[in-house]
């Protein structure tokens, strides 16, 4: 059983997890990964989940707020040996649930080209290709893609 709990930067599950997918990203991403890492710092994030399967930490995921409409996705990892169970989707779509709440009607995130797990995520997810924006503009492995989760009235 997958439980989904809403947390902080300070949790010390999620903060375990983020190490993890850091050391994974630092493996992907090569001589680059120090560009990407400045904007991955993941203290004092509001918006945090850890996802638990019968009581152990196996996944993350946080948003942010980016402006006042649009939350940014940060922080999506699920540890190897638990991958293909459909808990990446669940975190993505309680953050989207959780930008609801608080009133945002866009989720936005940056994955990187040497990530094809999530860009297949973001995709079947319905998110769809934007141009980087951002620190992320003009770097070629970036890939950005934004949702649009809540109809705004008028």
């Amino acid at each position: 059983m997958i439980d989904i709990v809403r947390t902080n930067s300070d949790d010390l599950h999620f903060i375990s997890l983020v190490r993890c997918l850091d050391a994974d990203l630092a493996e992907r991403d090569g001589a680059e990964h120090s560009f990407y890492a400045q904007f991955n710092k993941v203290d004092n994030i509001k918006y945090a989940i850890v996802a638990y399967e019968d009581g152990l930490h196996v996944g993350c995921g946080a948003i942010k707020e980016h402006d006042v409409n649009t939350m940014e996705v940060k922080r999506i990892y699920i540890l190897p040996a638990y991958r293909g169970k459909g808990i990446a989707k669940r975190v993505l779509t309680a953050l989207e649930e959780w930008t609801i709440e608080l009133n945002h009607s866009v989720c936005i995130l940056e994955t990187g080209k040497n990530q094809p797990e999530a860009i297949g995520l973001y995709n079947k997810a319905g998110y769809s290709l934007i141009p980087n924006y951002g620190q992320y503009a003009g770097i070629v492995n970036s890939v950005c893609f934004k949702k649009l989760v809540k109809s705004e009235t008028v």
